[in-house]
């Protein structure tokens, strides 16, 4: 991507980090959407229960890393956070275990990515028939066929990402108890092992890279509309 000319590259980053600030507080109003349903109303009392980008967004990592992740690695990126949503287990109704209470807060953020990323890619399936919805008169991508794009590929990588059972992830709110102690001993390190796992190209692919391709390709025989070429 550095290979770029300039206006192109201020446009790809400016229109990814656009997908990507949306993405995540999409992402963390969705945790604190069923923590609130649950019971916990501390993110509602904080503001967080809200769409608003201002009330969720990380200087560092939701503008920063990702900008960066564009410019070096290329392509789309999807490694990015947002401010967490504070959660407190104890305030849930007491009908609600609160181990299942934050998996279920904890699992809304992923899902509610990939609820972005199908209705980004339902809207490129629906305007892909109109002249000049997707590609405009001369074949190519439009503004909004661009923005669409992003959605459904930065959205599928948040998602994926967000379910790697790693601390502070998603995912690892979602291993059994019997795990705990690992998790416990592997929590200091696991910046040091998200970055080894990003870059160490067989981790990648098998963790990352692999579990992306296969959710977009699903997606896009389900709409019968290749918005991603390329994908294997």
């Amino acid at each position: 991507m550095l290979g770029q000319p300039l206006p192109v590259l201020v446009r790809i980053l400016a229109l990814d980090l656009l997908v990507m600030v949306l993405s995540l507080s999409v992402h963390e109003c969705a945790h604190a959407w069923v923590a609130y349903r649950l019971g916990d109303d501390t993110a509602q009392r904080q503001g967080r229960l809200s769409l608003s980008p201002v009330t969720h967004i990380d200087p560092l990592g939701s503008l920063l890393i990702p900008a960066l992740n564009l410019i070096l690695a290329g392509g789309f990126g999807f490694i990015g956070w947002a401010r967490p949503t504070p959660v407190t287990p104890a305030r849930f109704r007491p009908s609600v275990p609160m181990r299942t209470g934050m998996a279920l807060v904890a699992a809304a953020g992923p899902i509610a990515n990939l609820l972005l990323a199908v209705i980004a890619l339902g809207l490129f399936a629906a305007l892909k028939g109109i002249n000049g919805g997707i590609w405009d008169a001369s074949g190519r991508t439009t503004g909004v066929g661009a923005l669409l794009a992003a959605m459904f590929q930065i959205n599928v990588g948040l998602m994926v990402f967000n379910f790697l059972p790693i601390p502070p992830l998603d995912g690892s709110r979602l291993l059994p108890r019997s795990m705990d102690d690992f998790q416990a001993a592997i929590a200091p390190y696991s910046f040091v092992l998200l970055i080894v796992i990003i870059n160490i190209p067989l981790l990648s692919d098998v963790l990352v890279s692999r579990p992306i391709r296969f959710v977009m390709n699903m997606l896009q025989s389900l709409f019968q509309t290749q918005i991603v070429h390329g994908l294997a």
